[in-house]
């Protein structure tokens, strides 16, 4: 049993190396020699003097400056202020003022309902029995 499984396991080795091929490898481009070394070192000046062309920005040229229109204690006196000021970005910052809770029921009268409901024995603040 072992002899023909180790047979068999060298003939599907036998056909393994058989179909296997190697490539081989040209380089990703075939050697050329027409261009000159004067001419190479030509372009490799021209290329270390230049801006690099697929540059990010490359065609944009130089930046023109930005000159402010205001005044330098216009903007601090504007800076001065919105530090005073309250932050806009706050939680209910425009929410206004809220209006005054006014209950019709008078203060003596709570706190009446209040004691007697604190001394009574066996119910809840609500006058329920437990």
């Amino acid at each position: 049993m072992k002899s023909k499984t180790l047979f068999a396991l060298a003939i599907v080795g036998m056909l393994a190396a058989v179909g296997a091929q190697a490539e081989t490898y040209d380089g990703v481009h075939p050697i050329t020699d027409q261009a000159s070394r004067a001419t190479v070192r030509a372009g490799a000046v021209y290329a270390a003097d230049h801006a690099d062309p697929y540059d990010d920005g490359a065609q944009s040229g130089v930046a023109t400056p930005f000159v402010s229109t205001v005044t330098r204690s216009y903007e601090r006196a504007q800076a001065v202020k919105a530090a005073h000021s309250p932050n806009p970005y706050a939680d209910g910052y425009d929410a206004g003022v809220p209006a005054p809770i006014v209950s019709t029921v008078s203060r003596s009268a709570v706190r009446a309902q209040a004691t007697s409901a604190a001394h009574a024995l066996g119910s809840n603040a609500w006058g329920e029995a437990y």
